[in-house]
């Protein structure tokens, strides 16, 4: 026998035994982030507008085919709250509210929780949050931005609109 076969011989015995007892790798997070649904402009802190209320109850039923939330953050504005209230009580989650200017603890929050997670934000907090997050930045957005979920996941982001 050659001198690397039996280092071989001798090796095989340990790689089985350590893969035996390896832990084995967690499937990656899945985040869900999105700016609150349809509100009218230059109105602080506004509630969702009929259209934006229509969506929210889109949003209850948009996960069919994919793991909805377990984990469910909303900024303190009435119109991220609006949002997510039809889905939050059709799952049985209360949402966790956050400080939109404490970008570092939201995510640290997001990251303890159990996946999937749903962040709810704004259109100056939704870029920053999905690419803290591992996801590919989105481009800035403008008023009439409702209604895009982006998915996270191992790095990998998608996009789709409530109701595709």
């Amino acid at each position: 026998m050659t001198l690397t076969r039996l280092a071989l011989a001798a090796l095989l015995p340990l790689i089985v035994w350590g893969c035996a007892y390896m832990e084995p790798l967690q499937p990656a997070a899945t985040f869900y982030v999105m700016r609150h649904l349809n509100t009218p402009e230059g109105v602080p802190d506004p509630d969702l507008t009929a259209e934006g209320q229509r969506q929210a109850e889109r949003l209850a039923n948009w996960f069919p085919g994919m793991e909805p939330p377990v984990t469910i953050f909303v900024s303190t504005t009435k119109r991220a709250q609006q949002t997510v209230a039809p889905l939050a009580a059709r799952l049985g989650v209360t949402p966790k509210l956050y400080d939109p200017a404490d970008m570092p603890g939201l995510i640290a929050e997001a990251q303890k929780e159990p996946p999937p997670v749903l962040i709810v934000g704004h259109s100056n907090t939704v870029p920053d949050i999905i690419q803290a997050l591992g996801g590919a930045r989105p481009g800035p957005l403008v008023h009439e931005d409702f209604g895009d979920v982006w998915t996270i996941r191992g790095g990998a982001t998608s996009v789709q609109k409530i109701g595709d």
